[in-house]
């Protein structure tokens, strides 16, 4: 009989740690579903979803700006209540994906394929919002980015082919040419960020469906430094955000970083959304776009 007594012991021990073991399972998943919930109540209760395209190989300048936008949104986002997702992968351009966002951006790139280009056109023609920036609107006949869709470049953004740029990166003195829910509270006149400007083969003043809400002010001549005579522009009229009034869309020219090649080290000199008044229009077109019904 007293033999027994150890092994009654060890069974009761084994018990107390069985039962203590099931306690701590049963309040991780307590836990895990609590969490899930107020997780899924956190989407659920963000006013809009907001998904970022981006390629980031191509240029050290739009790579530096990539990074710089998927660290500034998100905090954009925690403060104006929506939610921020960014991907490179240019598949998830389909309908099923899309679905759950109000507004795309195209932080530097476009789609290339067939199926993710009439998907993205779909997406917007159905009522969709997007910002396009900087280098998402390049097209050159003979590049790596040929002029070789007609509805997005010259019917959605109507710009056409690229022209020709500016450089050194430098600051410009924009001007509001129309007002709009994007230039609400932005002055009349204000001083960008450093950016390479950008020029284009149509003329956006002759598009009846175009609205240009930004252009280079003509106090800002001469823009760029070179070395080329031709990167230094002298004069002109040169519009750098516009909307297309037949979609939910913006195009913002800004977007290059300006970067130290010159010394080899490629390291970032500026950055885009360290100007607040420039970055107000994107906070601007944002809560214009994401809460805009479609």
């Amino acid at each position: 009989m007293l033999n027994k007594i150890p092994l009654l012991i060890n069974a009761k021990k084994i018990l107390q740690l069985k039962d203590a073991v099931s306690g701590k399972i049963i309040l991780i998943i307590l836990f895990s579903i609590c969490f899930s919930g107020f997780a899924q109540h956190k989407k659920a209760s963000s006013k809009f979803n907001v998904i970022a395209f981006y390629t980031a190989k191509n240029d050290q300048a739009h790579i530096s700006f990539v990074h710089e936008a998927n660290k500034w949104f998100p905090k954009l986002a925690q403060e104006h209540h929506f939610a921020y997702d960014s991907t490179s992968n240019w598949d998830n351009l389909n309908a099923k994906f899309l679905a759950k966002y109000q507004v795309v951006l195209f932080l530097d790139t476009r789609p290339e394929t067939t199926n993710q280009r009439e998907a993205f056109q779909k997406y917007i023609e159905n009522g969709g919002g997007f910002i396009g920036f900087h280098f998402s609107a390049f097209a050159l006949n003979g590049s790596d980015y040929p002029q070789n869709w007609n509805w997005y470049h010259n019917t959605f953004l109507g710009s056409g082919e690229y022209g020709s740029n500016t450089w050194r990166p430098t600051s410009a003195v924009l001007r509001i040419e129309n007002q709009h829910p994007v230039t609400k509270n932005i002055p009349e006149t204000f001083k960008s960020a450093p950016n390479e400007w950008y020029r284009w083969s149509n003329d956006l003043r002759k598009n009846p469906d175009i609205k240009i809400l930004v252009a280079i002010d003509e106090s800002s001549f001469p823009l760029g430094t070179g070395p080329k005579p031709n990167e230094i522009w002298h004069e002109g009229y040169y519009p750098v955000v516009w909307t297309n009034k037949n979609y939910k869309m913006l195009y913002v020219n800004m977007g290059h970083n300006d970067i130290d090649y010159e010394n080899g080290t490629n390291k970032t000199l500026s950055y885009t959304f360290e100007n607040n008044i420039q970055s107000q229009l994107i906070v601007n077109a944002l809560l214009w776009l994401g809460n805009s019904k479609k």
